[in-house]
């Protein structure tokens, strides 16, 4: 099985997304999976023009010249494509919904109906895989991913993928914060088993080809009370204030 992982933070592999997508990765390899990892910091995406080109040339092939060049044969070929992104303005990244608009190149201009939808079909050579998404938010509750989720399910309908689970991490910042800590004894009761969790998520898809609702719930869990998370929260954003602008301070 060859997996494609995209992550689509600013941070790339020291954010808070990455504390999710790594144990995932990890499972998915222990299970025999051959995975790649790409950060779209990285590349260099451009924006769709929305020209059409690609859906009307014999080979589907996007006029701009970019990475994306580099980019189309491995989503082509990929079984699972693993998009991993915090949530920035109710959805993806930027970078991110560069790349998903791009893949406008996989479809051929026939348009037919599926599941009572218009949709057009994949073009040859394109393979029809499984798509996971995992995402990190700095707001205390999971509600916060409907729109991010709903849009990657509608995403995976129309480029004829399935949609096999998302692995979401609400107050992201408070799982970076105590594995910060470093806190050994209590790491086990702590956070350790989201981490676990998110290892045995990547195991599962490899042997079973789906993600048990436990253990997304698991990866999910609360980590402290929202009042003490939103007190801890506001107290760091003063002090960067107060560092950033000195005049605060008085």
């Amino acid at each position: 099985m060859k997996v494609l992982a995209i992550n689509a933070s600013p941070n790339k592999g020291r954010g808070n997304t990455a504390l999710i997508l790594n144990p995932f990765l990890d499972g998915m390899k222990t299970a025999g999976a051959e995975v790649e990892l790409v950060y779209t910091n990285d590349l260099d995406i451009k924006f769709c023009r929305g020209c059409l080109n690609c859906l009307y040339s014999r080979d589907g092939k996007c006029p701009q010249n970019d990475d994306m060049q580099k980019l189309y044969p491995k989503l082509r070929e990929a079984d699972i494509w693993v998009f991993g992104s915090p949530v920035h303005a109710d959805g993806v990244t930027g970078p991110l919904m560069n790349l998903m608009s791009r893949t406008v190149s996989f479809l051929y201009p026939n348009m037919e109906v599926r599941n009572n939808r218009c949709r057009y079909p994949l073009r040859a050579g394109v393979k029809s895989g499984k798509v996971v998404l995992v995402s990190n938010s700095g707001f205390w509750e999971i509600e916060h991913f409907n729109p991010l989720v709903e849009h990657i399910k509608s995403y995976c309908a129309n480029v004829s993928r399935e949609f096999v689970g998302a692995l979401l991490r609400p107050h992201g910042p408070a799982l970076s914060g105590l594995i910060k800590f470093n806190w050994p004894v209590f790491s086990s009761v702590l956070y350790k088993d989201v981490l676990e969790a998110a290892k045995k998520a990547g195991y599962q898809l490899m042997k079973e080809g789906k993600i048990s609702p436990k253990v997304l719930e698991k990866i999910s869990r609360s980590l402290l009370p929202r009042a003490a998370y939103v007190a801890i929260a506001n107290r760091d954003f003063k002090k960067r204030l107060e560092k950033s602008n000195p005049k605060l301070k008085k």
